[in-house]
């Protein structure tokens, strides 16, 4: 988020300025060098790819921010990302809401409409936004089960989780309530809203988690046990992504991303973090007689595809 609030956006204006006029302009953009984010508006082809998702996404609103004539107020997914919120599916367009005798926008802006009072925005680095219980219950209104969530449970964790494994139940019901209240204004879409809600959980850390539960959801298994403490050796405590409690198992979603940070943040080398891993799992399915599978995203896709994955594992929901 910090790095897409600073990479640099140049204005057409300011490329005429240095000369660059619109032949050379299309030659830069030909060679790669520059990326049209809107017209009128580009960035350095290097700053943009090495952006997050979530990142580029950013990048999109400030660039709308600098060219609409009328300030935009951001939406949906586009608030959540935003406020800190992950993005499992980019479709290119940015939402934003509108009032209800606005003409309609070009294929990479949604209009939503809603009331555009002073209290239904908060002002982002000069961005402005739906607040984030109201931008939850929009996106769980709207978009699809994994969407929903993902941001859903990010955002609850926002409020509630404290690493390593505090967990404040009674602020988690209160973000919850907050955003049911949004979600109950209209009709449209809010039943799918509550179970969304009722659904999230701030100790889901990653959206591959989020979506992993879906699927043991739908597989039929009991709401696991999440973060959960194992004591570990020297008084240290490893904490377990996915408690099966329903048939003694541990679960742990693998995401590239999280053994990057593992190296990263600990200055180890991949393999000294892979080695550290398989000992902690050692240590885990010894001390607790349990049985530990491990997914990743290819596992998630679909109820089924995790299934297999369990039951290759021998582990089935219960009464199967």
């Amino acid at each position: 988020m910090i790095l897409a609030l600073a990479a640099p956006l140049i204005r057409r204006r300011q490329l005429e300025e240095i000369g660059w006029y619109s032949r050379r302009v299309n030659l830069e953009l030909e060679s790669g060098y520059l990326t049209r984010v809107r017209n009128g508006v580009y960035i350095r082809s290097a700053d943009f790819e090495s952006l997050t998702v979530e990142g580029r996404i950013v990048v999109r609103a400030r660039a709308l921010a600098l060219v609409a004539t009328t300030r935009p107020v951001f939406c949906g997914i586009t608030a959540a990302v935003l406020q800190g919120m992950p993005c499992v599916r980019d479709d290119g367009r940015l939402h934003i809401l509108t009032a209800a005798d606005r003409a309609g926008a070009g294929p990479d802006i949604v209009r939503h409409r809603g009331l555009l009072e002073a209290r239904h925005y908060v002002d982002l680095d000069g961005l402005r936004c739906t607040p984030l219980a109201q931008t939850v219950a929009d996106v769980a209104r709207g978009e699809s089960r994994e969407t929903a969530v993902s941001i859903a449970d990010a955002a609850v964790r926002e409020r509630a989780f404290t690493p390593p494994g505090n967990y404040d139940v009674e602020e988690a019901e209160r973000f919850r309530e907050e955003a049911l209240t949004w979600a109950n204004r209209t009709t449209r879409g809010r039943r799918t809203a509550e179970r969304i809600l009722l659904f999230a959980d701030g100790r889901a850390q990653r959206p591959g988690e989020s979506i992993s539960r879906l699927r043991l959801h739908d597989l039929g298994f009991a709401p696991p046990s999440l973060q959960v403490p194992v004591a570990g050796p020297n008084g240290t405590t490893y904490w377990v992504d996915f408690g099966l409690d329903d048939v003694d198992a541990w679960g742990e979603f693998d995401g590239r991303i999280k053994y990057r940070e593992l190296a990263g943040g600990a200055g180890r080398s991949p393999f000294e973090v892979m080695d550290a891993e398989k000992k902690r799992e050692d240590w885990i399915r010894g001390t607790t007689q349990r049985r530990l599978v491990r997914w990743g995203w290819e596992d998630i896709r679909d109820a089924a595809t995790l299934g297999r994955r369990l039951r290759a594992f021998g582990i089935d929901p219960p009464g199967r």
